[in-house]
C-alpha cells in the first residue's frame, strides 16, 4: 500500500492506492448492475408495457394523474420522469455529502432503498401500472443518488495514471455480475411453465431478485470502502438542507471557473442521454417493432452484458495506447453509426448483428467519461460535481427517452423513436471535440498525469 496526495487543491484528501478498497469499490458496480440489467434494460420495460397494455382504453390511453398518455409511451415517460427528478434532489444531497464528508452513510441509505423498491416490483401485476410506474420511479432515483456517491469515491482510490484502467475495471466487473443474474433468470422465465408457473410470474421473481442481489452485494463496498477526513459543523440556526442549497449555489457560481468541464459536462449530458434511451428502450423496440419474443431478447441482453465485460477492459487498454479523449471519439463514432444502422433493421437476425458494436462501445464510452470527469473537478467537490454528472448516468436520463416517447406517440413510428435519438449523439460529439482535456485538468487545481496523450 502506497499513500499519496491526490491533488494540490484545497480541500484534497489524502489517495490510498490499496487494490483492497479498489476490489470492494469495483463491487458496488457488480451489486448494481443487476438492477439495471434485469429492471431498468430487460423485463421491466416489455411487462410494464404489457400491464399499462391491460388498463388501457378501446383507444390505446392510460390516464395517470388524469392525463392521457398512451400505453407505449408510459414506459419511456416513467424514465424520464425518474431522472427529471434527480435534477433536484442530488445536487442537493451531493452538496450535503460533501458538506458532511458523509459519502459512504449516502450511498447505504440510497442503495438500500432502491433495492427494497425494486424488491417491491413483485406485487405488479394485473393492471396495477401506477404502481409499478411508482416504486420503478423510486428505485431508479435512488440508484442514481447512490451512484453519485460511488463515483466520487474513484478520486481518492486511483491515483490519475491509474484512473482509466479503475474506471474500466468497475464498468467490466458491473456487466458480468449482471449478466452472471440475468443468466439465472433467463434460466427460471425459459423453464417457468415446466416449473409451473407463467411466464408473468417469473418476470415479478426476476425483479425482486435484482433488488435481493443489489442489497447481498452492496454489503462489500460498505465494508472495504473508507471514510476519509472529517466533515464541517453546521453553522448555528443551519439545518442540512438548507446548507445543501447553499453548498449548491456557491458550486454553480464557482463551476464558471472551469469553462473546460463545463464543455465536457455539456457534452457527456448530450451523448449519454442517447446512450441510456438505447439502454432503456432497446427491449421495447425490439418487442413492438421487430415482435420479438421476451426469450430472444433476454438472450440478446445477455450477450451484450458478456461482450461489454471485454469491450470496457478492451477500451481501457486503447485510451492508454491512443489517449482517453480519442478512445471516448472513437466510441461515440461507433454508438452514431449503430443507430443509423438501427433505423433499416428488420428482424431479429439483423438486431443480433447490430448488438456487436453496441455491446463493444457501451462500458468503454461509459468508463472513459467518468474517467475524464475524476479528473477536470475541483477537489473535495466531488459529490457535489458527479451529482451534476449522475443526472444524466446509466439508465437514467430523461431528455432523450423523452424525446423517444413523444416521437414514438405523434408518429406511431419505433423507427422514426429510434433515428431520432441521433441528435443527441452527434451534438455530443461536436462539444467533445471542442473540449482541451489538458487544459481542463490544470483549471480544476489537479495534476496531469505524466504519460497523458
Amino acid at each position: 500500500m502506497t499513500g499519496e496526495t491526490a491533488n494540490a487543491g484545497a480541500g484534497a484528501v489524502p489517495l490510498t492506492e490499496s487494490r483492497r478498497e479498489q476490489v470492494g469499490w469495483y463491487f458496488y458496480d457488480w451489486a448494481n448492475s443487476a438492477f439495471s440489467t434485469t429492471v431498468v434494460t430487460v423485463f421491466l420495460g416489455p411487462y410494464l408495457t404489457n400491464i399499462a397494455r391491460a388498463a388501457a382504453d378501446t383507444n390505446g390511453f392510460i390516464y395517470p394523474l388524469g392525463i392521457p398518455v398512451g400505453f407505449a409511451s408510459f414506459w419511456p415517460y416513467m424514465v424520464s420522469l425518474s431522472v427529471f427528478l434527480q435534477i433536484f434532489l442530488l445536487p442537493i444531497v451531493g452538496a450535503i455529502a460533501d458538506y458532511t464528508n458523509l459519502k459512504k452513510q449516502f450511498l447505504g441509505v440510497f442503495a438500500y432503498i432502491g433495492a427494497f423498491a425494486a424488491m417491491c416490483l413483485y406485487f405488479v401485476q394485473g393492471s396495477n401500472y401506477a404502481l409499478g410506474g411508482t416504486l420503478f420511479v423510486v428505485a431508479n432515483l435512488s440508484f442514481g443518488a447512490s451512484i453519485v456517491f460511488y463515483n466520487a469515491f474513484l478520486p481518492e482510490i486511483s491515483s490519475p495514471e491509474r484512473r482509466d484502467a479503475v474506471s474500466s475495471q468497475g464498468w467490466a466487473l458491473g456487466y458480468l455480475g449482471g449478466g452472471l443474474l440475468l443468466v439465472a433468470n433467463l434460466a427460471l422465465f425459459l423453464n417457468a411453465e415446466r416449473l409451473g408457473m407463467d411466464q408473468g410470474v417469473a418476470v415479478r421473481i426476476s425483479l425482486v431478485s435484482a433488488g435481493l442481489w443489489w442489497a447481498v452485494f452492496t454489503i462489500i463496498p460498505m465494508v472495504a470502502l473508507r471514510q476519509r477526513g472529517v466533515g464541517r459543523a453546521l453553522p448555528p440556526g443551519k439545518r442540512y438542507l438548507t446548507v445543501g442549497f447553499t453548498q449548491l449555489r456557491h458550486t454553480f457560481s464557482q463551476a464558471r471557473l472551469f469553462p473546460q468541464t463545463l464543455l465536457f459536462l455539456a457534452a457527456y449530458l448530450l451523448y449519454n442521454d442517447g446512450i441510456q434511451a438505447v439502454i432503456a428502450l432497446s427491449s421495447q423496440f425490439g418487442a413492438e417493432e421487430l415482435g420479438m419474443e421476451n426469450s430472444s431478447l433476454i438472450t440478446l441482453i445477455l450477450i451484450v452484458q458478456f461482450m461489454a465485460f471485454f469491450g470496457a477492459l478492451i477500451f481501457g487498454r486503447l485510451a492508454r495506447w491512443l489517449g482517453t479523449k480519442r478512445a471516448l471519439i472513437i466510441s461515440l463514432l461507433i454508438w452514431t453509426l449503430t443507430i443509423v444502422l438501427a433505423y433499416f433493421v428488420q428482424n431479429g437476425t439483423q438486431f443480433y448483428i447490430l448488438a456487436v458494436p453496441i455491446a463493444m462501445v457501451l462500458g468503454g464510452s461509459q468508463a472513459l467519461s467518468r474517467s475524464i470527469f475524476s479528473q477536470i473537478i475541483p477537489p473535495g467537490q466531488e459529490a457535489e460535481y458527479f451529482s451534476l454528472y449522475e443526472v444524466s448516468e446509466r439508465g437514467t436520463s430523461w431528455l432523450a427517452p423523452l424525446f423517444f416517447g413523444l416521437a414514438l406517440q405523434f408518429t406511431g413510428s419505433y423507427r422514426i423513436a429510434i433515428i431520432s435519438l441521433i441528435v443527441f449523439f452527434a451534438a455530443g460529439l461536436l462539444l467533445l471535440l471542442r473540449f482541451d482535456l489538458r487544459r481542463a485538468i490544470t483549471e480544476a487545481g489537479n495534476t496531469v498525469p505524466a504519460k497523458m496523450r
